[in-house]
């Protein structure tokens, strides 16, 4: 039985949906935001369960797929089922085995920044997966990075959200302290049970910064999708 770590509190939780705790919730602690919850069950979504911006982004797949930040594999199986070659990647040793335990084929336990000697032809970044960029900088990195995971003409298929008005003040103006950096980069920290992740770094990117760092680093860029509360699916493709 794979020993479950301290810090893994995402990992305990489906791990412990699985073993019929249905309605288990994460806590999310944020420095821009009052304390919220995701339900364990969130992770666990059907197709028929999802928003219109994922159905959109599995259709938009092709070849072989990286699912980064995998969970518990709600996207992966669907595209497993289509007949794709799907690879899921997480860094939760408690996901990694739920991924397993679920059936999806091709899993590692690994950050997608070490990851290197595989290619594919999709790069696959829902549910903010662009987050784990953590800021500009790392974004710089995260792109550089793809493209060594990239076949020709490979893309990245990535959702995000311009969080601009949650600093919107009542008279419409926005509050935005210059000295603190890009507004997008907010600080988290998860829990569950007696599992806590500790403080990391999330990126919320907004497109048009997006689309300036997906040129310097030789993307083409593209909107799939815009939702109503800022998030956005994107495409993100190698010229050749």
């Amino acid at each position: 039985m794979q020993k479950m770590e301290k810090k893994d509190p995402i990992g305990a939780a489906v791990q412990d949906y699985l073993k019929g705790a249905k309605a288990a919730d994460i806590i999310v602690e944020s420095d821009l935001t009052e304390e919220d919850v995701i339900p364990v069950s969130y992770l666990f979504r059907t197709e028929e369960e999802m928003p219109e911006l994922e159905l959109l982004a599995l259709e938009q797949c092709r070849g072989k797929v990286l699912d980064i930040g995998a969970g518990a594999g709600c996207h992966s199986l669907p595209l497993q089922e289509r007949g794709l070659d799907v690879t899921a990647i997480d860094i939760s040793g408690g996901a990694v085995a739920a991924l397993q335990q679920r059936g999806v084929k091709n899993v590692l336990q690994q950050d997608v920044f070490k990851l290197k000697d595989q290619t594919f032809d999709t790069l696959l970044l829902l549910m903010n997966g662009v987050g784990i960029a953590g800021n500009l900088a790392g974004l710089d990195r995260l792109l550089k990075h793809a493209k060594t995971l990239l076949n020709p003409q490979g893309q990245i298929l990535l959702e995000s959200s311009d969080i601009l008005y949650m600093f919107e003040d009542e008279d419409g103006s926005y509050v935005i302290d210059l000295n603190a950096g890009y507004y997008g980069e907010v600080k988290y920290k998860m829990k569950y049970k007696d599992q806590e992740s500790g403080w990391f770094k999330w990126l919320f990117i907004d497109p048009a910064i997006l689309q300036d760092y997906a040129e310097k680093h030789g993307y083409t860029f593209e909107i799939l999708y815009e939702g109503e509360n800022g998030n956005y699916l994107a495409k993100l493709a190698l010229q050749g």
